[in-house]
């Protein structure tokens, strides 16, 4: 008989990941909700209408399609069929597709109850995506992604508080990082400014790959999509720019005084840095010029965090689109958002072995099973036990002790409880540390109070 086995990119969690995954969603949670930000939720599945055409002819590639129900070959014929063409029998036999990223079914969710939703509109998602990817390591076919937006709001405030929220997420991870930011008015000042402003996406996408291929390479690839000497030439100072947040955007803005739309750009930037400014943010915010992100619909600030103690991708990123809804035909809401990677998060966190150790923690006390007259002496006191938010368990049958403390070790449980013919008659339990082997007769009320201590 085959070993079962799971689809490639796709992984199982055992109980001690998923506490460690369970406290990263909580902690993005906790501080998503922190700041105003309420949760959603939207089908694995939506229409290929809905997800086909968003993301350019690489992304339509990546989405898993879902055949139809029941007899899914009666809308083809045998010629269509013998033809082979799979884009165009795909179209036919499947109406649906997991959905790819948050991002597409959340401007759907906006547009279908657009009459319910008071605006702005400030939601958090943590759910599961698909990509029909090639599974390397790092990159997997289903994985999480936390995003958090405003929609219907032009304000810079949002911007301020989303870096606030990428600082205390990372923060109370003890995770330290540098946040990027750069805005996308700035990048088509550029474009202007060299005299190739219809080469504005090639530009940020070679640009965005300056960290992984180096300044030759880039500028290879930028000669490759048809950019002049000349203009490759003006744009070697710019995108090798240094000093500190104030003396770039003073250099970019001398740069582009000739572009209102780069202008435009350095303005944004000069208020979000002055609101940080006085808020006072823990972790690093750099101006990079460098920071492009590929995806085409960004319009105004975009972030990127790095991990500064590993090497690692991006951790977290998002900016600010302004037609996010145009796609589903209700054109000039503008909204910013970002989204936490929880997969690289999770791997951070354990090459710098940050987990907090009660985010690990299971069961805490354990009940020795000695048989039907005592374990109806202990249920009414794990009950109370329980009450008192203490993890505890019974060994569900009455086999040799040995079994049982074997039971406890390796499941990592500080405490057993022991209630047998003498401890019944005092109406107490012993409690036995596991760490330390000590034994104490105590009532119920003190278990309670030792074991609490102990966190």
């Amino acid at each position: 008989m085959n070993k079962p086995s799971i689809p490639k990119g796709t992984r199982d969690f055992s109980p001690m990941e998923m506490s460690k995954r369970n406290y990263i969603f909580d902690t993005i949670r906790s501080v998503f909700s922190l700041y105003g930000f309420k949760q959603i939720e939207t089908p694995a599945m939506e229409t290929l209408q809905t997800l086909l055409g968003k993301y350019g002819e690489e992304g339509d590639k990546l989405l898993f399609k879902v055949l139809n129900s029941g007899d899914y070959l009666s809308k083809v014929d045998r010629d269509e069929l013998m033809e082979g063409n799979s884009l165009y029998l795909a179209s036919k036999l499947c109406e649906k597709g997991l959905r790819y990223d948050l991002t597409v079914p959340f401007a759907r969710y906006v547009v279908m109850h657009r009459d319910e939703l008071q605006m702005p509109f400030k939601r958090y998602q943590i759910q599961p995506v698909w990509r029909a990817d090639r599974p390397q390591k790092g990159r997997y076919r289903e994985f999480y992604q936390c995003d958090a937006d405003v929609v219907g709001s032009d304000s810079l405030l949002n911007e301020v508080e989303l870096v606030q929220i990428m600082d205390t997420v990372f923060r109370r991870f003890g995770i330290r990082v540098q946040i990027k930011i750069n805005n996308r008015k700035i990048l088509s000042g550029i474009a202007e400014y060299i005299g190739a402003a219809d080469k504005i996406v090639d530009i940020t996408v070679a640009i965005d790959k300056l960290d992984k291929i180096g300044i030759d390479n880039v500028n290879a690839e930028l000669a490759a999509d048809g950019l002049s000497d000349e203009a490759i030439r003006k744009l070697q100072p710019i995108i090798s720019l240094s000093g500190s947040n104030e003396e770039k955007l003073d250099v970019i803005s001398d740069v582009l005084k000739h572009s209102e739309t780069g202008l435009k750009g350095v303005e944004e930037l000069r208020s979000i840095f002055g609101m940080l400014t006085n808020i006072g943010i823990t972790n690093e915010v750099q101006f990079d010029l460098t920071l492009a992100r590929g995806l085409n619909y960004y319009t105004g600030a975009i972030f990127e965090v790095k991990a500064l103690d590993v090497q690692i991708g991006s951790i977290t990123g998002g900016g600010r689109y302004d037609n996010l809804t145009g796609i589903f035909g209700m054109p000039g809401l503008s909204g910013v958002g970002i989204s936490f990677g929880a997969d690289r998060i999770y791997d951070v966190l354990n090459a710098l072995d940050l987990y907090p150790k009660d985010a690990m923690s299971g069961t805490e006390l354990l009940f020795i099973n000695f048989g039907d007259k005592e374990t109806a002496y202990c249920l009414p006191i794990i009950k109370k036990i329980r009450e008192n938010g203490i993890a505890t368990e019974i060994y569900p049958d009455a086999v040799k002790m040995k079994k049982q403390m074997s039971y406890a070790n390796s499941n990592n449980i500080c405490y057993v409880a022991l209630a047998g013919e003498n401890e019944i008659n005092e109406d107490k339990v012993t409690l036995k540390n596991m760490a330390t082997g000590e034994q104490q007769l105590l009532t119920v009320n003190e278990v309670i109070k030792i074991v609490s201590e102990r966190r």
